[in-house]
């Protein structure tokens, strides 16, 4: 399996960005798929998940902002990010169950 996570950048607070994950050689559609943040001198933590039905789950520190969804016939995993705080500077890792990783794409908000 790999994961390709894109998507990335600069933004002032208050501002959007759309982090995308690209997923091939697994069975994407009926995989968990997770986003992560790891700020520096942080541990790894979880964002969202979303179940292969569609379930979703987020961390309190984003929910009503962040939105996390799939396109299954383009194994591809979204996160949309909403009114960005300094706070939410880190690199995003893209997860699928139970052990694979994506790069890893670097989100700093800033003004």
């Amino acid at each position: 399996v790999q994961l390709q996570a894109s998507g990335g950048g600069l933004v002032q607070p208050g501002g959007s960005l759309r982090l995308s994950c690209a997923a091939s050689g697994g069975i994407f559609s009926i995989a968990v798929m997770d986003w992560y943040r790891q700020a520096p001198g942080n541990q790894r933590e979880l964002v969202a998940r979303i179940t292969s039905g569609g379930t979703t789950n987020y961390a309190e520190s984003v929910k009503g902002r962040f939105t996390i969804s799939r396109d299954n016939a383009k194994n591809t995993l979204y996160l949309q990010m909403n009114s960005l705080k300094p706070e939410d500077t880190a690199v995003y890792y893209c997860h699928m169950i139970p052990y694979y990783w994506g790069q890893g794409t670097q989100v700093t908000v800033s003004s």
